[in-house]
């Protein structure tokens, strides 16, 4: 299944629903029910203001395990999953931060999502965990165990990263998580969490993926606004969005329907 087939749209606009704390991270208040709610009630915004897909992340997790989150943060992530396929009609994505894909897609296929955000596939970056190193060749297989279709989404030059040695972007460069990682698609991102992508850095992923001959969609990770969501639907295939629908552009504050009536529309002029 392609990326696009999982989310059953072109062109997309994916909102994120950002996770309060969960049980036993750092800023947990003791009350799990209120990350729920707050999780159905942005998923319900996103979904009345006409977004394509969600993508559910632990957001406020930090600071973040590496790569292998503890069991009861898969388990308060399933749960919240499960109720949010439940409560809205739209695909749902599931990512694990910073980067744990056994764990993102083992809630994907309790909960019956439709794809996964992987930070790190393939390659390695260093980040404030650390080293961190895809695990392509565990993640596939543990798919096919699973039984599973859920598509993978990967990232190049994941945000709040740096690469260890510099490397061209080409043709072969972005083929590598699709050929040799066998992800459905990647993400293109800014430097961190809502800034903007350069246009001539996703222009260049593009060209890449069109010289490279491979038929998998490019999504901008981050810095997706409404004023610029037409500009990079023209170029890139979809975009998933966080900062830009919160109330007042805040990363942690509730999703503003309005903001997400807003973008979406602007978005429907490119597509």
């Amino acid at each position: 299944m392609t990326t696009l087939d999982a989310i059953g749209a072109d062109n997309p606009v994916v909102g994120m629903v950002h996770l309060g704390p969960l049980p036993a991270a750092p800023k947990f208040d003791g009350d799990f029910r209120a990350v729920r709610e707050a999780a159905l009630r942005d998923a319900r915004r996103l979904e009345s203001g006409g977004v394509d897909a969600l993508m559910v992340e632990n957001f406020g997790d930090a600071p973040f395990y590496p790569d292998d989150v503890p069991k009861h943060v898969v388990a308060s992530m399933t749960r919240v999953a499960t109720e949010l396929r439940e409560a809205v009609d739209l695909p749902i994505g599931i990512n694990v931060l910073r980067n744990d894909a056994a764990a993102a897609l083992s809630v994907a296929a309790a909960a019956d999502a439709a794809l996964v955000r992987v930070n790190v596939h393939v390659g390695a970056r260093v980040t404030d965990q650390g080293i961190v190193e895809g695990q392509a060749h565990e993640t596939v297989r543990l798919r096919e165990r699973l039984d599973s279709d859920v598509a993978i989404l990967a990232d190049l030059d994941v945000k709040h990263s740096a690469a260890l040695a510099e490397r061209p972007l080409d043709a072969e460069a972005v083929a590598e998580p699709i050929e040799r990682g066998l992800a459905d698609g990647v993400v293109v991102s800014g430097a961190g969490t809502g800034h903007a992508v350069a246009t001539d850095h996703l222009e260049a992923v593009v060209e890449a993926r069109d010289g490279a001959n491979i038929d998998a969609p490019v999504l901008v990770g981050s810095g997706t606004t409404t004023e610029n969501v037409a500009d990079l639907l023209d170029i890139a295939d979809g975009v998933i969005v966080g900062t830009a629908l919160k109330e007042g552009g805040e990363t942690t504050a509730p999703v503003d329907e309005v903001r997400v009536e807003e973008l979406v529309a602007a978005a429907d002029e490119a597509r």
